[in-house]
């Protein structure tokens, strides 16, 4: 199986393909020009072109399925080299804006990226983890997916988007590569995406919260919280034993913020679990003293789960206690909730097919 260039920063590159030059045409010619093909490299020495589609790909996947739903969500079913496949979302969060016919404001995206093939966790509502765990995936593979969606839109090298690691797996249960990844599309002659463009999602693991802290990447954290206390979310998310609630918060509040923003708490709410006003005075106590935005999310139901998606009026209600007590709350619009909306559900249906 060759190795693909997308695992390799620049400076890696150039140990490779000799002088700093080359490896920036290259660079340029994959994350600028999105060439999947090393003969498109026009610029590039003929035999160093031949060298390299001998030991190197450049793409490492390929789109085995897509669904685009009516709000424009795309949700991409990755076939990797070794046949395992991934999920990937493209998002459009904002519309163009014109003024008589000029462009005003270009539309905003967000891609939501997978991290491993399965997941470890083993959260008790949600589908991915029924599968397993398989895997990580390489440097390679993650870059890829925001590569591979980007080119597949005709989104230009230099139009920005956001990143959300909150797509398959646990982000921090692998973090070595996942650093990685961030590093190299912050760079400038790359995707250059910053580090405040891209933001890790976890369920809380505490000692690795502190870790991704120290590595100074500039990302935002999300913390998947989804209950506010330790008994729902041991039900929920088991490995909440190991790491509880409190340790969660305590590293939390080490974490390095930029002053100008806060911590995301996602909180999936369902139906008789943890929609109730009581829950609300609890995250209110919880969150005290923290510089933080909470994010609730509709269930997304799928088939064979237990749980069930909240009413809309449960789910404002519990808005608006968490606002008239000073904590900034929203509600996360359902995207792709016409297609295969719940993260593994294009994956689950796919492997059934087959």
């Amino acid at each position: 199986m060759k190795q693909s260039l997308f695992q390799y920063t620049k400076d890696e590159l150039a140990q490779i393909v000799g002088p700093k030059f080359r490896a920036k045409q290259i660079y340029g010619w994959m994350y600028n020009g999105f060439v999947d093909n090393f003969s498109q490299m026009q610029n590039i020495p003929k035999q160093l072109r031949l060298d390299l589609d001998d030991k190197y790909v450049i793409n490492p996947l390929k789109i085995a399925k897509k669904e685009i739903a009516h709000d424009k969500t795309i949700k991409y079913l990755f076939k990797l080299q070794d046949g395992a496949t991934i999920e990937t979302v493209w998002l459009k969060m904002k519309d163009a804006i014109y003024d008589n016919g000029k462009l005003i404001q270009e539309a905003k995206y967000t891609v939501c990226v997978s991290s491993q093939v399965g997941c470890k966790v083993g959260c008790s509502f949600c589908l991915t983890a029924k599968g397993g765990f398989t895997r990580d995936l390489s440097t390679a593979e993650i870059v890829a997916q925001v590569w591979a969606v980007k080119k597949d839109n005709n989104h230009p090298h230099n139009r920005k988007i956001n990143i959300v690691y909150m797509g398959m797996g646990e982000p921090l249960d692998n973090l070595d590569n996942l650093s990685k990844a961030i590093q190299i599309f912050k760079d400038e002659e790359g995707l250059a995406i910053s580090g405040k463009r891209q933001t890790v999602s976890t369920s809380g693991i505490s000692s690795k919260i502190d870790r991704l802290g120290k590595m100074d990447l500039g990302v935002h954290i999300a913390i998947s919280l989804h209950a506010v206390d330790d008994e729902l979310r041991s039900e929920l998310i088991p490995m909440n034993k190991a790491y509880n609630i409190a340790s969660i918060i305590d590293a939390v509040k080490r974490f390095p913020i930029d002053a100008r923003k806060r911590v995301m708490f996602e909180y999936l709410v369902i139906a008789n679990k943890n929609d109730d006003i009581v829950s609300a005075k609890k995250l209110v106590k919880l969150l005290g003293g923290i510089k933080a935005k909470v994010n609730l999310i509709y269930f997304n139901p799928y088939p064979g789960t237990n749980y069930e998606r909240p009413t809309k009026e449960s789910i404002i209600t519990f808005q608006n206690y968490l606002l008239k007590h000073g904590l900034l709350c929203t509600i996360r619009d359902s995207k792709g909730i016409d297609i295969s909306a719940a993260c593994g559900q294009l994956k689950s249906a796919s492997e059934k097919e087959a």
